[in-house]
Formats: C-alpha cells, structure tokens, sequence
C-alpha cells in the first residue's frame, strides 16, 4: 500500500471528498482507504481534518461515511492578475449565454467581489442585464441534474429530442464533459451513451434534454479518453472525420485574418495581391459555415465542393432577395 506521506495532504484530502460526493451511500473508511491507497489510520485522520480544518460536514450512517448534501465548495483567493482573467473570462461567459441562469449569476457576482471595485461594477452590470431575463425553470433543473451527475459522476437517464426528430428518445448518459460554445449561444454535455440500436460518445444540446434522472449508479471515464484531443478537430464541439476546408481571403480582410489562430489545423499562405489562403481540418463544416458568411465578399469557398456548391446557393439566394 502507497505511504500517505508520498501524497500531498492537500491533493489527498481533495481527492477524499471526490470520493464521497461520487457515493451518494457513502463509503466504509476500509473502502476510502483502499480507493486512496492509504491506510485506514490516515483516512480517519483525513475525515477529522475534512471537519475540523476545512468545515466539510462529514456524516456517519452505521460505518459508512458521505458528505452532507448541497455543500458548498471551499472558498478560493486570487492574486489580481488571477481576478483579472477571471473578470474577462466571465465576460466572456456572459456574451455566450442567452438563459436567466441564476447560478451563473452567482458565480460571477462572487468572482466580481475579488475584483477592485471599478472592474467589479462592470461586471455586474453585465450580470444585471442576464439577470433581467425570464427564468426558464426546465432549463434550470437539466442544469441542475447534469452539474451533480458530473461532478459525482453518476449515470443519467434522459429523454432528448434532437434537432431532426419529432419524438424524444431515452438515453442511458455517462457524463463525461459539459462545454458552453458562443455558436448557437449553447451549452452541452458530453459522454458514453447508449439507447436501442445507438452506442458511442455523443453531444447533447441541454436545451433539446425534456428530463433527466440521476441514477445511483456511477461510471468511471476511460483512462486513455482525451476530451480535448476528442474536440481538436470540431469548430465548436460537433466532431467526426475531418474535412479539409481552404478559403481565399480578400486583401481586405487579411492582416484580421492573421491575428487570430481560429482553429489548431489552420495553415495561412500569403498571396501576391495581398491576399491570403487559410487552410484547415474541421470534424463538421455546419459549426464554421456562419463564420465563413461573417465574412462576406471577403472570402471565398475553394474546397470542398459541396460547401462551395452550398455557399454560391446563398449567394444566389442573397442575390434574389436584394435585387
């Protein structure tokens, strides 16, 4: 068994309310102790110290032990450079949700707290406008289920109607991994699914889920799966066989074009009017199709052929309606 020693306390203790917030029954400390790899005189230390240093309300039911429901998470101090990415990254939040999400406000009204104050009444006027918004209490309630199935990693049962159906579908969930992505102003949960006839790792747009049911039951996430490596190829979080995409931009728009690093793959000739050439692998050409119209007359589709035939369609369409 691993000395405890070799473990930092603090990596430790975190790891032990994993433990418990994932076993909703609770767990026998024999059972901690083996699933840290410590002894059990360590993990009746590491419960006392959960209590007394860091006010985590343990519970005890026989032999079993858990934590008490709807514990909050332990406060976090920041250095102002830390307050400052985290007041741009709330903006960004911000700008990519249309939902009355009141615990999104609340999270960012304590990030604002840590701010000095000019910066912090910035960002609680963005707070104020989200907040003017009707709640949607469906929407908040799937919010609620798939943050407890993620964080305790237990297994979800939901009905969900995709884009392209008229009737709802019950899907057996591990959620692996939720994301918020500006296209579309959505948020989505990812992971192993399984229905009658459909296996894989699939996305769910939260919007389109009409209920959800966390089980007891728990999963483990596969240790060779990377999330990131998984979404490396998609402009949002739609993945698939890669698709190789070349667009001509104008000289116009070029030097806007070159600042930014839109995509991992993207790969950017210079032309000799001025111009440039951006290459680039997509899992799915549906997320990047409103950023390449964002453009304009300033760029043009050059392969594939079936997103060019789509885009000179638009044009056409453009043509029609302004003419």
């Amino acid at each position: 068994m691993e000395n405890s020693t070799s473990i930092p306390r603090s990596i430790r203790l975190a790891r032990l309310q994993h433990l418990l917030h994932k076993n909703p029954k609770g767990l026998t400390s024999l059972e901690l102790a083996e699933l840290s790899g410590v002894c059990v005189r360590t993990i009746q230390r590491d419960l006392l110290d959960l209590q007394s240093d860091l006010g985590v309300p343990i519970t005890q039911v026989g032999n079993r032990y858990g934590i008490l429901g709807g514990y909050a998470l332990p406060p976090i101090f920041f250095t102002l450079y830390e307050a400052m990415a985290l007041f741009l990254a709330s903006r960004l939040a911000l700008r990519q949700t249309d939902e009355n999400n009141p615990y999104m406000q609340q999270a960012l009204v304590k990030v604002s707290d840590v701010l000095p104050s000019p910066v912090a009444e910035r960002l609680k006027s963005g707070i104020e406008i989200i907040a003017a918004k009707k709640i949607n209490p469906d929407f908040l309630q799937i919010f609620e289920s798939v943050a407890v199935a993620w964080i305790s990693q237990r297994q979800m049962k939901i009905e969900y109607l995709s884009l392209n159906s008229e009737q709802t579908k019950e899907w057996l969930l591990d959620p692996y991994f939720v994301e918020m992505t500006g296209i579309g102003y959505s948020m989505y949960v990812i992971g192993q699914a399984v229905r009658e006839g459909k296996e894989g790792i699939i996305t769910f747009k939260l919007d389109r889920i009409k209920s959800a049911e966390i089980l007891v039951t728990t999963f483990e996430i596969p240790a060779g799966l990377d999330i990131d490596k998984l979404l490396s190829s998609s402009w949002g979080v739609m993945w698939g066989n890669e698709t190789q995409i070349t667009l001509r931009f104008s000289p116009h728009v070029t030097r806007r074009v070159k600042e930014s690093i839109w995509h991992p793959s993207q790969r950017i000739e210079d032309l000799p009017d001025g111009g440039c050439m951006m290459v680039l692998q997509v899992g799915s050409t549906l997320e990047i199709t409103p950023w390449i119209r964002s453009w304009g007359s300033d760029v043009e589709v050059l392969e594939p052929d079936a997103l060019r035939d789509e885009f000179k369609r638009w044009a056409n369409q453009l043509y029609k309606t302004y003419h």
